[in-house]
């Protein structure tokens, strides 16, 4: 089993290229390409505002092509990427195809795009269907991910789009194509008031579920810490990974864990995330399948 790690918190302090080549020297097999940055969302107003990063200029693929050559230096590949979102916003849904062509030019095999928290599966069908024929051209898939809102009045997450095994099992099928796939985000699975767990999201997938998004949390809010730090129990839901035959990357989404390092001392951090990372594909080879 591989791991990975998304980049896009590294990328705050020390920039992407840094990123790609610390990610490598910590152990890691593969970086997750974040492209947040594509857009800057104005989460007050609704709105995009003025943006210099190269993954909004013309120049994207090459951006892109640089960060993957970073890579292959360093012995590592891109896996997967994230897009921009969120994906209700018309103009971050002009930058989508964008993201799955860098994703293509990085030489990732997945990109995971938001589904809209409050659309059906027949709604945000519409959305997939519609750049499934552009990420074919360019041989990557989609991946959809199990979303929440959250409920100020009970202090809880609520149900949101492929939240529960049901509507993500039903975001998948009603689209039915082997380039759109699930990718699992273990700690929106956990949050309390999710209304289900990661095990049974992972049993339900079964062979739909392509991708992970790996972290930690306090089993009540979104915390995206590094595993084995909080309350998450990790050994079940790799039981239940060994059980489906889950074969794909082991990817950390902790991007909260490292808010608190500096430029001086964010390699510990990536270590640390590492070192977590294989501490789970340990855990998963010693499972008898």
């Amino acid at each position: 089993m591989k791991i990975s790690t998304e980049i896009g918190s590294i990328a705050k302090i020390i920039g992407e290229e840094r990123a790609v080549e610390y990610v490598a020297k910590a152990g890691f097999d593969a970086w997750d390409f974040s492209m947040f940055a594509m857009c800057r969302y104005d989460w007050a107003t609704k709105s995009l505002l003025k943006n210099h990063h190269p993954l909004a200029s013309d120049n994207y693929l090459a951006f892109a092509r640089k960060l993957k050559q970073i890579g292959l230096d360093n012995g590592i590949c891109c896996n997967q990427s994230h897009a921009p979102f969120p994906t209700y916003c018309k103009e971050i849904r002009s930058y989508l195809k964008r993201a799955i062509e860098c994703t293509a030019e990085a030489g990732g095999k997945i990109c995971v795009i938001h589904p809209d928290n409050n659309k059906s599966p027949q709604e945000n069908a519409e959305m997939y269907l519609e750049l499934l024929p552009f990420a074919k051209q360019h041989n990557v898939k989609i991946a959809t991910e199990n979303m929440w809102n959250w409920n100020k009045e009970l202090d809880q997450s609520s149900f949101a789009a492929c939240a529960t095994p049901s509507s993500f099992c039903e975001h998948i099928d009603v689209i039915n194509d082997d380039f759109f796939v699930a990718c699992l985000d273990i700690g929106h699975a956990e949050m309390r008031g999710s209304d289900t767990t990661a095990v049974e999201m992972i049993k339900a997938l079964g062979p739909r579920l392509k991708a992970l998004h790996i972290h930690d949390n306090d089993r009540w809010h979104d915390s995206h810490q590094i595993p084995f730090s909080m309350n998450i129990d990790f050994l079940p839901i790799l039981k239940a990974l060994k059980a489906i035959g889950y074969d794909g990357y082991f990817t950390l989404e902790a991007d909260k864990y490292l808010n608190d390092f500096t430029a001086d001392n964010v390699f510990d951090g990536i270590n640390n995330m590492a070192n977590s990372a294989k501490k789970l594909v340990e855990i998963f080879n010693d499972i008898k399948g």
